[in-house]
């Protein structure tokens, strides 16, 4: 499977630009997942709910399925957070997948860059930084600055720099 990764620090954009990379990659008829790193206090289970019950009980596993979708939540109890190889391997094939965030691993990565953000630029530091896309002009870097609109020039960057991985 094809990985690339959209790295950045907090509020500067990331998961607006995957949906909309998202968006424009499967309008041209490709097939894209993604893996998005999330802090430690997000659930989307919710007290009470039957499969917060289940887990409460102590089902390491639990699948909710429905007519539309399904999702697996693993509990991970006194597991280590899994890195993102072994979770790459649940995927189903596809023909991109996008990582939001594991700005650690090595994978070629786009760093999302706003401005007003006053923010650093991991590029400076980081070789497995491919390209930055941002909103204001950056010089001096070793790789493409993409205007964070220019989604057309992203997506082809996504998929000439993304790397294949085996699960």
């Amino acid at each position: 499977m094809r990985v690339i990764s959209v790295v950045g620090w907090k509020n500067n954009g990331k998961t607006t630009l995957v949906v909309r990379l998202i968006e424009h990659l499967t309008e041209r008829g490709l097939r894209v997942s993604t893996v998005k790193h999330a802090h430690h206090s997000v659930d989307l289970d919710q007290p009470g709910k039957d499969t917060w019950r289940h887990r409460q009980a102590g089902a390491g596993e639990v699948i909710l399925a429905t007519g539309r979708r399904w999702i697996l939540m693993h509990e991970l109890r006194d597991e280590p957070e899994p890195p993102l190889m072994p979770l790459l391997a649940k995927l189903a094939p596809a023909d991109l997948v996008i990582v939001e965030g594991f700005k650690g691993t090595s994978l070629p990565k786009i760093e999302v860059h706003r401005g007003e953000r006053g923010t650093g630029l991991i590029a400076r530091d980081d070789p497995d930084v491919v390209a930055v896309a941002a909103d204001i002009p950056i010089d001096d870097l070793p790789v493409p600055v993409l205007h964070l609109d220019d989604i057309p020039a992203i997506a082809r960057l996504a998929l000439d720099r993304a790397r294949e991985i085996e699960t």
